[in-house]
């Protein structure tokens, strides 16, 4: 059953729209992975997260991609990697990461409404 919250709440995660600029193999993590930098626009910037996304997505595919993000969490080490933003996305039938994402182009660093 999913728990109910409150509207303010909701208002507390800070979700975002960014676009991926840079997109590495990360071999030392547990899970398989990518390095991502992620541009959140001028108040928020640039900012590095890894993604169990593997599955459907190859390196050059990346690179230029909007994608949603939780940029009030606070940074998490995962092995050699500061995340400082959670990249969001959905399981499929088979448990691999789909990334969450716009249909069509909105500004760097619009907050999810």
């Amino acid at each position: 059953m999913t728990e109910i919250i409150s509207y303010a709440d909701f208002e507390r995660v800070d979700i975002r729209v960014g676009t991926i600029v840079e997109a590495e193999p990360f071999p030392e993590a547990r899970k398989p992975a990518i390095k991502l930098k992620i541009d959140f626009g001028p108040d928020i910037g640039i900012r590095k997260s890894s993604a169990q996304i593997t599955a459907h997505y190859k390196l050059e595919e990346l690179v230029g991609r909007q994608v949603l993000g939780v940029v009030n969490f606070p940074p998490r080490q995962i092995g050699p990697v500061r995340s400082e933003v959670l990249t969001l996305g959905f399981e499929d039938e088979a448990g691999a990461i789909v990334l969450a994402c716009t249909d069509k182009p909105v500004p760097n660093g619009k907050k999810l409404m």
